[in-house]
Formats: C-alpha cells, structure tokens, sequence
C-alpha cells in the first residue's frame, strides 16, 4: 500500500504523520496534551478508511445491519512521556489489538523519529441505539484481515 494522505497500513500497522502547527501547541510552543487525543483520533479515523477499499460501501452494510451505529471511546489509557514542539513531524501509529463482539481494543503512538513521546490503549465501542451492538460482519472482518 503506498503511503496517502490518510497513512498507510502495513504489517498490519496504521501509520500516519502529523505535523505540529502552531495551534497545537501552548505558549511555550509545547504540544498541548489534549491535541495528542486529536492526533490519536486521526489516526484511528483513518485506520478504519484505509480497512476497505470501498469504505462507504462498508459503512452502508454497517449502516443496513445497525441502523444509527457509531463508535465511541469507551476507555483509554495514556502515558504522556516526552513533549513535542512546533514544527516537529509525528508519527502515529494505530495497531488493532483485540477484535471483541462489541469493541476493538486498539495500541496508539505518538513517535518523533526514534523517540516514543506519547503511548495510548483505547478501547472503542460500536454502538445502534444507544446500546452495544455486536460490530457488523463487513467491518469485524476488515479489520481482522490487517491485524
């Protein structure tokens, strides 16, 4: 898969980079540590568009399997361990680790060439109706395939 917009997706890694702009960071021209969540968000976003090669199609199965489905976080663990500045160029990194009924469970990084500045578990849960739904056969299987 040759690397987009978007990222890419291989070994069964997401990865994309990001550029720290000067509405990341604080006045220090530190990144401010909510906007790694953003990143994070990114990341996972396109993760999931790079899963099929049609992704409307896939969110309409979804769409015809669970009416009014979404994913939301369900939980997540972070561990902030070195700071990013302007102008630096991230790289994040998006790894399914668990494929559940209702969730995926999913490893992020923030990375800055060789150094690991931020790491994240985020457990992600797909839900119709304002309740847990088993994850549509279409995407479950995606998602399966680049693990």
């Amino acid at each position: 898969m040759t690397a987009s917009l978007d990222g890419e997706i291989r070994d069964g890694r997401h990865q994309m980079r990001v550029r720290v702009y000067f509405e990341d960071t604080d006045s220090g021209q530190i990144v401010y540590h909510a906007n790694f969540l953003r990143f994070m968000e990114r990341g996972r976003t396109n993760y999931l568009r790079l899963l099929g090669t049609n992704q409307r199609a896939l969110l309409q199965e979804a769409r015809n399997d669970a009416p009014g489905f979404t994913f939301v976080v369900r939980s997540m663990t972070i561990d902030f361990l070195k700071p990013a500045v302007l102008d630096d160029v991230l790289d994040v990194v998006t790894l399914p680790q668990e494929v559940r009924g209702a969730s995926i469970t999913l490893l992020q990084e923030c990375r800055r060439a060789g150094d690991l500045l931020v790491t994240a578990r985020v457990r992600v849960a797909f839900i119709s109706g304002g309740k847990a739904q088993r994850i549509p056969m279409a995407l479950r299987l995606a998602m399966e395939d680049h693990r």
